[in-house]
């Protein structure tokens, strides 16, 4: 493992400077036209950035406008979407299975009872349906809708290759193959491996998932709450968000009351004060991810790494694993790679296991809720 660090370096070095192409005009949501295709090829050739050009030009008009009004009434529901997207291509591949919505479906699985952001592909599914009825897959909906979702959080805008299917099962018990939050780097590079994914996407995308709220990768977008409790969702590396004190209180208490050892990894000793301090009567308060730029999408949870800052034993451990912490510290001395890194994991992550061509066993759902079958 250590001999291929050097060349995930030279990767990561060579996507900064090929990404370094697409970058400033992001924030105005290129068309299909105006953007270079990305350097990173789709995994799937029977996936391409221009599937609907002739299908459904106007599809990421509709997706775009419809994104825009959701987040005029509820700003939080941008991060909520990218949870939603790690859940579906994590679990059997980008299928939109998570999307099905009957007795057994991973919708229903309690790893997925904090989820949300279902109306909003709904929505945008309706309204492309008037325009491309039975044309354009609730998949695609979904992975182009993250992408914008990214946008207005800050974050890098990357082009979406199309051509997608939609799986015609979702069983809840795939579910349970997510990231409880627990595992080591070992454990979560074999599972990012076995997904197509490398120690790169690892690092990068570290903060993607939050499975429940009973682990250390519940965390909670600043603000956002519902009539039913705290809604947990991590938008990429933890860069933004936050977490309850009732999810570390191992960390920060490890050697008080009893029990020995120092906090492992360790914490800086003014930080862990703070977290004791802040969390010692309120175990519902809640805590940065990032304690220096919390509402930023940008690097600088990196260099709170460098500096032994890292709220979460698993953030922290990307620092200390050597396998790890020369990517993290390539994000720390190039702030620029972080954002250009990310696009690249996310369109590797939407090409996990997906459905594509005509002999695959998928179908365009009209509903996004239900097979077509059963409508």
């Amino acid at each position: 493992m250590k001999s291929s660090i050097p060349s995930i370096l030279l990767l990561a070095v060579h996507v900064s400077i090929v990404c370094a192409a697409w970058g400033q005009g992001e924030q105005d949501f290129p068309t299909f036209t105006t953007l270079p295709l990305p350097h990173t090829q789709p995994f799937d050739h029977l996936l391409s950035f221009d599937y609907y050009h002739q299908r459904c030009p106007q599809l990421e008009q509709i997706i775009h406008k419809s994104l825009q009004q959701w987040i005029a009434k509820d700003r939080t529901i941008a991060a909520s979407l990218l949870r939603l997207h790690f859940h579906d291509c994590f679990v059997t591949g980008c299928d939109a299975s998570i999307l099905l919505n009957h007795e057994g479906s991973e919708r229903r699985a309690e790893e997925s009872k904090t989820l949300r952001g279902f109306q909003v592909i709904d929505d945008i599914k309706a309204e492309v349906e008037k325009s491309c009825p039975a044309t354009v897959s609730c998949t695609d909906i979904l992975t182009a809708a993250t992408r914008d979702a990214t946008v207005l959080l800050g974050g890098p805008y990357w082009r979406v290759p199309y051509g997608r299917k939609d799986s015609r099962t979702s069983d809840q018990k795939d579910a349970e193959t997510l990231p409880t939050g627990h595992e080591s780097v070992t454990t979560l590079l074999e599972l990012f491996q076995s997904k197509g994914l490398n120690l790169v996407d690892l690092v990068v995308l570290s903060g993607t998932y939050c499975p429940n709220s009973n682990n250390p990768f519940s965390c909670l977008l600043l603000d956002e709450l519902t009539p039913d409790g705290a809604i947990f969702v991590c938008p990429g590396a933890h860069t933004i968000g936050r977490t309850s004190c009732s999810a570390i209180q191992q960390r920060v208490y490890q050697g008080l009351n009893g029990t020995s050892g120092m906090p492992n990894p360790p914490i800086d000793d003014r930080y862990l004060d703070y977290l004791q301090r802040k969390c010692r009567c309120a175990s519902e308060e809640y805590v940065d991810l990032d304690a220096t730029t919390p509402t930023t999408f940008d690097s600088q949870f990196y260099a709170n790494l460098e500096r032994k800052m890292g709220l979460l034993s698993s953030d922290q451990s990307l620092y200390s694993d050597s396998r790890t912490s020369p990517i993290v510290n390539a994000l720390i001395q190039t702030p620029s790679l972080f954002r250009h890194q990310f696009a690249v994991s996310m369109v590797r992550l939407a090409n996990i296991q997906v459905l594509s061509g005509p002999h695959e066993a998928g179908e365009i759902r009209t509903n996004c809720n239900f097979v077509n079958s059963y409508q």
